[in-house]
């Protein structure tokens, strides 16, 4: 079961500070938002936050761990979507209509978040508009991000989802790629499904790439040798 994390009321707003999405907001305003009902929450692993056709009525910011949002085929199985990370946040569509959710939420490590009413939310949009535009601007990253996604899943081989997820950290550097180390945040079955791919294939590959001597692994660290030669591989 989740479990309210220990903390006063006046260290939450040093969480909320440091995310680009507060940032520029007065101690007058934390406070507000603070005093409607947000908390700290540590969860555990496999903890669900919310599930298909369920309301969300929390704005949620992940301080540490990880969570998968996923799909449940009829068959049983399920399609990670998007794994989503330490300053990330979760829950936005629920701040602007009262749908259900479309998809699941889960933990996937132990989790402490920040979790914000809608209230509290949609109070701060009412007295900040420049609030609104950085609420917005942190949904369409995401946005982007998930239509790159689906641009990955239809144009790119298998290989090169695989290639292009290890030098995801790089992609967008205008610096000579240089040898790095990829530490996977969860298991490779995960991973594997996020590039929608199975398991035994993304470890195919992961072979493949250290037999070349591109990569070498070692349990969850994956050292990139050769970016660059990594980087063409795909075009042989």
């Amino acid at each position: 079961m989740p479990t309210a994390h220990r903390s006063t009321a006046s260290e939450l707003p040093r969480y909320m500070a440091v995310h680009p999405m507060f940032q520029g907001l007065s101690e007058a305003d934390l406070g507000l938002i603070v005093d409607q009902g947000s908390s700290l929450m540590r969860l555990p692993r496999g903890q669900a936050l919310f599930s298909s056709g369920e309301t969300c009525e929390h704005l949620m910011i992940i301080i540490t761990g990880q969570v998968k949002v996923f799909a449940l085929a009829t068959h049983g199985g399920e399609k990670v979507l998007e794994l989503i990370g330490p300053g990330q946040t979760i829950g936005e569509s629920s701040i602007f209509n009262d749908q259900p959710q479309a998809f699941n939420a889960q933990t996937l490590t132990e989790t402490l978040l920040l979790r914000i009413p809608k209230r509290a939310i949609t109070a701060q949009i009412k007295r900040d508009p420049g609030f609104a535009l950085r609420l917005l601007a942190d949904a369409s990253q995401r946005i982007r991000g998930l239509q790159h996604d689906v641009e990955s899943y239809c144009l790119r081989s298998g290989l090169q989802r695989v290639v292009g997820f290890l030098l995801e950290d790089q992609r967008h550097s205008h610096e000579r790629r240089a040898p790095h180390t990829v530490s996977l945040p969860v298991s490779k079955a995960t991973i594997a499904s996020r590039l929608s791919l199975t398991p035994e294939y993304f470890s195919r590959v992961l072979r493949e790439l250290e037999d070349e001597g591109l990569i070498q692994i070692s349990r969850r660290d994956i050292h990139i040798l050769q970016p660059e030669e990594l980087a063409s591989y795909t075009l042989q």
